[in-house]
């Protein structure tokens, strides 16, 4: 899922002990029956918190989940923008003041998970509640742990995506087909280029990082100031030898992934990314891509993560939330999330948990055209480091690429 703004005030840190008050109504919340949760949880509002920066996913939740809910449990689900830093600090603060929260419900993962835990935020372990959570793919490493961190029932996997490179098979007839290619791709092809100063861009910046590294083995487990300082430093050397041949001669750099979408539907630029792995195909049946976009995943890989569903620990209507949960990991919402032509989210449920007619369901939906099959790019995913590396990465991204200060010797 997408994030800005991930640095976090480090006062919130007071915020980690918990009322014992709240603790004992948390118990009592998750100690409920499944039978109990659904009739508490039937004819009330639900707040959600999300990122609202794609239509199509904005279009699956308000035409598709937003009126099953209602018709399911007379759940009102209302959507609001909410992420990153600023979700975490709104949290923070109710925390802070003992006030029952604003949100239900919020779409997270990495930093944000991080942040929240921190000032326990969350209501959990839930998940192990959900009558569909034995569906979960819960031993698959790039869903049970997010950044590093084991979900531990504290939040719910919704969808599994892979960072790829998008481009115009019309303009770039071989694009670099690994990190080691690309500064000579684009140096050769100038104006081209750009990294969108964001979560995306330092998803990039990751996936390049740990390829330099040639062991992406150094950035499991927790963040280590060594290998950060070493390899970012080659990152950062990198980047700003081909900075001059970047879009704008690497002058300006989009602050949204948005604009950059923009601009490769423009023309003025060759390429884009992506988070989901089957975006390309979303873009090019709504027309705002060409159809001679095409998406492809770099060697030696990139990152593969999950993103999640938290239940706010002050939540107003804890037990609704899990419904709606519940019903969104189910075969049936999560069928219709993964089509391309609605959104294209991996699903987060194992196969061979479900019936063969929900198997073949699955299997029997429209391929992606543009993007590459998922079980063809599996083996070139890497694991989320550790959220330390991102929030670093944003920083000195500004300090030694945008401000152009002294990369420090490593």
């Amino acid at each position: 899922m997408k994030k800005n703004g991930l640095l976090f005030l480090a006062a919130f840190a007071l915020l980690a002990g918990c009322n014992v008050r709240k603790q004992r109504e948390s118990a009592q919340i998750l100690a409920q029956s499944w039978p109990q949760i659904e009739a508490k949880g039937h004819n009330q509002p639900v707040s959600m918190l999300m990122w609202m920066g794609d239509p199509l996913i904005n279009r699956y939740m308000s035409t598709y989940v937003k009126p099953e809910v209602k018709r399911r449990y007379g759940i009102e689900l209302q959507i609001a923008a909410g992420q990153g830093a600023g979700l975490a600090q709104t949290l923070a603060a109710e925390q802070q003041a003992d006030q029952p929260s604003e949100a239900d419900l919020v779409w997270i993962n990495g930093e944000t998970f991080y942040q929240l835990r921190q000032v326990n935020a969350l209501l959990g372990p839930y998940v192990a509640k959900l009558p569909n959570a034995p569906l979960l793919d819960l031993q698959n490493p790039f869903i049970n742990t997010d950044f590093q961190q084991p979900v531990a029932g504290m939040e719910c996997p919704w969808g599994n995506v892979q960072f790829n490179f998008i481009y115009d098979s019309a303009r770039v007839a071989n694009p670099p087909r690994s990190f080691a290619e690309l500064p000579a791709f684009v140096k050769a092809h100038p104006g081209q280029f750009t990294i969108p100063n964001e979560f995306t861009g330092m998803t990039l910046l990751k996936s390049w990082m740990i390829a330099l590294s040639g062991d992406a083995r150094l950035f499991q487990g927790k963040f280590d100031e060594a290998v950060y300082k070493k390899w970012s430093g080659a990152l950062w050397r990198q980047v700003n030898a081909s900075k001059p041949y970047f879009w704008k001669q690497g002058q300006t750099f989009p602050e949204q992934l948005a604009p950059l979408h923009q601009l490769f539907a423009n023309g003025e630029v060759a390429f884009t990314f992506s988070n989901n792995d089957a975006e390309v195909d979303n873009k090019v049946n709504q027309k705002v891509f060409p159809p001679t976009a095409r998406a492809y995943v770099p060697a030696p890989g990139t990152i593969q993560n999950s993103h999640y569903l938290g239940i706010v620990r002050h939540a107003q209507h804890p037990e609704a939330a899990m419904l709606v949960v519940n019903f969104l990991i189910s075969p049936e919402a999560q069928l219709k999330k993964m089509d391309p032509d609605v959104w294209g989210d991996h699903t987060v449920l194992a196969m061979q948990a479900l019936t063969p007619a929900q198997r073949q369901a699955f299997a029997q939906l429209p391929s992606r055209r543009y993007a590459p099959k998922r079980e063809t790019i599996q083996g070139k995913a890497l694991l989320e480091p550790d959220p330390e590396y991102m929030t670093r990465l944003f920083k000195d991204f500004r300090t030694y690429v945008i401000e152009g200060a002294p990369i420090p010797a490593s």
